[in-house]
C-alpha cells in the first residue's frame, strides 16, 4: 500500500481498543493499560477487550471487537501469537483502521512465522486497515503525551522536543529516546519491528510533514521499498526537514545480523551511502553521531557557508580544537577588526583575541566578562557557530562559564556547542542541560556534528538552486524497448547514436576485411572478438590490442578464434571488431549502471585499474543526472587529482567526461526498464580538448526486453 496514506489517526486516535487488557502485574496488556490511562493525556474513548472479564480497575471491558459500542480509530493487540490473526480479522471487520501489533513470534522465528506475516498482508490489501508490528513496542508521541506502548520506562522518557525518531528496532530507539537526559526534546517515536506493512520510510514521511517534529532521526537495519523510501526522505527534503539516518549493515557480519533480526533487505551499504547523499539524508557511523547530529540541527539549521569560532579558557584546549577543526575540513571564521578590537579590551592582554580566542583563566569568576567576551564573538558577521569546549570541572567557576553560555545562547540564533569534556559532571553540566544546550562529552564527537550540519547546509544551497533529486524509481515511466545490443559492434553503435564518442571502427567478418579496415583508419588498431556469447572478451583471448601491420593482425586473427574457440565452444562468433587505438597518454575510467535491487538505476564512475578493482574508488548517483551532479560525483573521487593532472600530466578532459555521464544517465532514463547493466570500461579520457572515447562496451538488457 502507499507509503503516503495519512497517519494521523496512528499518532492521535480519537479511540483506541486495547485487546488483551489486563491488570495483572507485569503482562503486556498491563503495561500498555498502566500506560494509556495514569501516564497519558489521553481524552478520547478507551475500550478495553478481554472475553474473560466483565471489568477491569471499574472499566467496562468488552468480549470482542465486534461487541464494542464503537468503532475505535485504533487498536492495540496485547494477545499471544496465535490469537493475533483472529483478532486482525476481527478489527479489519469491524472497520479500524490502525492496528498495533505488539506480539512476537513472527516473520523473526523462521519460514511459519512469514507465512503468518502474508496472511496478515492478505488482511491490509482487503481490507485497508494498515498495520504497525507486529514484534515491535509500540508508538510514542511524547509531544502529546500519549503513549501507544507496553514499555514501562514510558513513564521516565517525557521531555517533549522537536525530533522526531523512526527506528526498526526497539532497544537502540529507547536509547535514542533517552538522550533527552542531555537536555534534548523528543516528539515522538516510532518502532516498526517486523514491518509487515507500515514501514520506517512511512513514519519518515509523516513526521515530515507533522507539526512540531523539525528534524527525523532513523535507525534502519534495512530498507524493504526502495521507492517508499525515496519518497519519504524526498518529502521530507521538500518539507525542509533534515533526517539524519544510521544504517546498520555495513560489512557482511552486519547484513546478516540485520537480516536475521528484521528480514529487510540490508543492500549494498556503498549505494546506501551514495542514495542518502544524493537525497540529503545525513549518514552516521554510531549511534552517538545519530543522537549529536540531530540535536544540533534541531537547534538550528545551518546556512551554504557557515565557518566556526572556537571560545574556550585553555590554550591547549583551544589548539586542540583547531586542529580537529581543519582535519574536518572545516573554515575557521576570520573576525573583523570591530570584533578583534573589542576582545583585545575585554580580554586580558596575554590572552588571543583571534580566533581560537583563548579567555585564559583570568576572567573565568566574571560572569559579566565572560558573557560580554562570548557574546562579541557570536555577534561577529563570519562566525556562523561557536565550539566551546570546557575542558575540566572546576565546581562554582565552571558554573558560571555555563550560565554565561545559556545567557548568550539565549540572545542568538547562531547555536554555541557546547563540549564537557570531563568525566566528572558538575552543576555547570546540569545548566547546561537545563539550559537546552546538550552538551557534547568530546570535541571530537562535536566536530563530527558540526561537520555533517555544514556539509547539509552545502547540500541545502545545491537542492534550493537545482530541486531537490527525483530519482527514476519515483517518477519514470516504463521507456523504449532496447534495440539488438547483443555484440559489441552494437553495443557501440546504439551508444554513438545517444552522442558517447567512439575511437573508428568496423566489424569485419574475413581477414581481408579487418586488413582493409586497419590500413584505412590507420594503425596500430585492436581486434576484439564480436560474439553475443561472449560477454567478457579478455578472459577468454579475445583481444589483441597494438597491432601495428597487416602480418601482426593475421597472427592476431588466427590467435583470437582459436583461443575463443578453446574457451566457449559453443560461442558464436561474427567476426573480429576492428578499432583505431586510443592516443597515448589517456586516462581510463570506468562508466556503468547497475539495477539496484532495492533503489532502480544507480549511475557509477571510478578511474580505471587499481582504482577501482582493489581501492573502491567510485563515485554513485540514483538516476536520473545533470551536469553539476556528474561534476560533484568527478570531485568526490579519491583519485580526482590524477584528472586536475600530477606530475607533469596535463590536465585531463573532466567536462567532456561529465558530459558523457549525463549521456549515459539520459540514455538509460530513455529505456527505462529495458537495461539490466551497462558498462563502458574503458572509458578514455584525453587531455583538455581532447575528449573521451568508448573503447570498450557492453549492455545486458532486462529480462522482459530481451531482444
Amino acid at each position: 500500500m502507499s507509503g503516503a496514506q495519512d497517519l494521523s489517526l496512528l499518532f492521535e486516535p480519537r479511540s483506541v481498543a486495547l485487546i488483551g487488557a489486563s491488570d495483572r502485574a507485569g503482562s503486556i496488556g498491563g503495561y500498555a493499560l498502566q500506560n494509556i490511562t495514569e501516564h497519558s493525556d489521553f481524552t478520547g474513548d478507551l475500550y478495553l477487550v478481554n472475553p474473560r472479564r466483565t471489568d477491569i480497575g471499574g472499566r467496562t471491558c468488552w468480549p470482542s471487537v465486534a461487541a464494542l459500542p464503537a468503532t475505535p480509530d485504533l487498536a492495540m493487540l496485547a494477545v499471544p501469537a496465535p490469537d493475533v490473526l483472529p483478532a486482525l480479522q476481527e478489527c479489519a471487520a469491524r472497520g479500524v483502521r490502525f492496528a498495533i501489533v505488539f506480539t512476537s513470534g513472527f516473520g523473526e522465528t523462521g519460514e511459519e512465522g512469514k507465512a503468518l506475516e502474508a496472511q496478515m498482508r492478505e488482511i491490509v490489501a482487503q481490507s485497508g486497515m494498515r498495520i504497525y508490528g507486529p514484534n515491535c513496542p509500540g508508538l510514542t508521541n511524547v509531544n502529546r503525551r500519549l503513549g501507544l506502548t507496553f514499555s514501562p520506562a514510558f513513564k521516565l522518557d517525557l521531555l517533549a522536543g522537536p525530533i522526531g525518531i523512526a527506528t526498526q528496532g526497539g532497544g537502540l530507539g529507547r536509547c535514542l529516546l533517552q538522550a533527552m537526559q542531555r537536555g534534548i526534546g523528543v516528539g515522538v517515536w516510532t518502532s516498526a519491528g517486523n514491518e509487515v506493512d507500515l514501514e520506517v520510510s512511512d513514519f519518515i514521511h509523516h513526521m515530515a510533514g507533522a507539526t512540531g517534529i523539525e528534524v527525523i532521526a532513523t535507525l534502519l537495519e534495512g530498507v524493504r521499498d526502495g521507492a517508499r523510501f525515496l519518497h519519504a526522505v524526498r518529502h521530507a527534503a521538500l518539507q525542509r526537514k533534515p533526517v539524519v539516518a544510521l544504517k546498520i549493515g555495513r560489512s557482511e557480519y552486519g547484513r546478516r545480523a540485520a537480516q536475521s533480526h528484521t528480514a529487510s533487505i540490508a543492500g549494498s551499504a556503498e549505494v546506501n551511502s551514495a542514495v542518502m547523499r544524493q537525497m540529503g539524508v545525513i549518514e552516521v557511523d554510531d549511534i552517538d553521531e545519530l543522537i549529536d547530529t540531530a540535536a544540533l540541527l534541531a537547534r538550528a539549521r545551518p546556512g551554504p557557508a557557515e565557518k566556526i569560532a572556537v571560545f574556550c579558557s585553555s590554550g591547549g584546549t583551544a589548539a586542540l580544537s583547531a586542529d580537529m577543526i581543519g582535519s574536518a575540513g572545516l573554515e575557521l571564521a576570520e573576525f573583523q577588526g570591530r570584533t578583534r578590537a573589542e576582545l583585545a579590551g575585554l580580554l586580558p592582554s596575554f590572552a588571543s583575541a583571534t580566533n581560537p580566542v583563548d579567555t585564559t583563566g583570568e576572567i573565568m569568576r566574571d560572569l559579566e566578562a565572560m558573557t560580554a567576551t562570548l557574546r562579541a564573538v557570536v555577534s561577529d558577521p563570519a562566525v556562523g557557530l561557536v565550539l566551546y569546549p570546557i575542558p575540566l570541572e572546576y565546581g562554582p567557576v565552571t558554573q558560571v562559564v555555563a550560565e554565561s553560555v545559556v545567557r548568550v545562547q539565549r540572545e542568538t540564533s547562531k547555536p554555541i556547542v557546547a563540549v564537557w569534556m570531563s568525566d566528572r559532571l558538575g552543576a555547570g553540566y546540569d545548566v547546561l542541560v537545563d539550559g537546552g544546550l546538550m552538551p557534547f562529552r568530546s570535541v571530537g564527537k562535536a566536530v563530527k556534528a558540526i561537520a555533517r550540519w555544514v556539509a547539509y547546509g552545502q547540500w541545502r544551497l545545491r537542492a534550493d538552486a537545482t530541486a531537490v533529486p527525483e530519482p527514476l524509481q519515483l517518477s519514470a515511466p516504463r521507456g523504449q524497448a532496447l534495440p539488438d545490443v547483443s555484440t559489441e559492434p552494437l553495443a557501440k553503435a546504439w551508444l554513438a547514436g545517444h552522442g558517447i564518442p567512439m575511437p573508428a571502427h568496423r566489424l569485419a567478418r574475413t581477414l581481408a576485411e579487418a586488413q582493409e579496415a586497419a590500413a584505412a583508419m590507420g594503425w596500430p588498431v585492436v581486434a576484439k572478438v564480436a560474439s553475443a556469447d561472449v560477454l567478457h572478451k579478455s578472459d577468454a583471448g579475445g583481444v589483441a590490442v597494438g597491432l601495428r601491420n597487416a602480418d601482426e593482425l593475421a597472427q592476431a586473427w588466427e590467435r583470437i578464434h582459436h583461443s575463443v574457440a578453446a574457451a566457449l565452444p559453443n560461442a558464436r562468433i561474427q567476426g573480429l571488431l576492428i578499432e583505431r587505438m586510443a592516443p597515448p597518454g589517456g586516462v581510463e575510467t570506468l562508466v556503468g549502471v547497475h539495477q539496484d535491487e532495492c533503489f532502480g538505476p544507480v549511475l557509477s564512475v571510478g578511474l580505471g585499474g587499481i582504482h577501482v578493482e582493489v581501492l573502491k574508488d567510485v563515485s554513485r548517483r540514483l538516476l536520473p543526472i545533470h551536469l553539476d551532479d556528474a561534476r560533484d560525483m568527478l570531485r568526490e573521487l579519491r583519485g580526482h587529482a590524477i584528472l586536475r593532472g600530477v606530475r607533469g600530466q596535463p590536465p585531463r578532459d573532466t567536462e567532456s567526461l561529465a558530459r558523457t555521464l549525463v549521456a549515459v544517465s539520459d540514455l538509460v532514463t530513455a529505456h527505462h526498464g529495458a537495461i539490466a547493466e551497462l558498462e563502458i570500461n574503458p572509458l578514455w579520457v584525453g587531455a583538455q580538448g581532447q575528449g573521451v572515447l568508448a573503447l570498450d562496451a557492453l549492455a545486458i538488457p532486462s529480462g522482459d526486453h530481451a531482444t
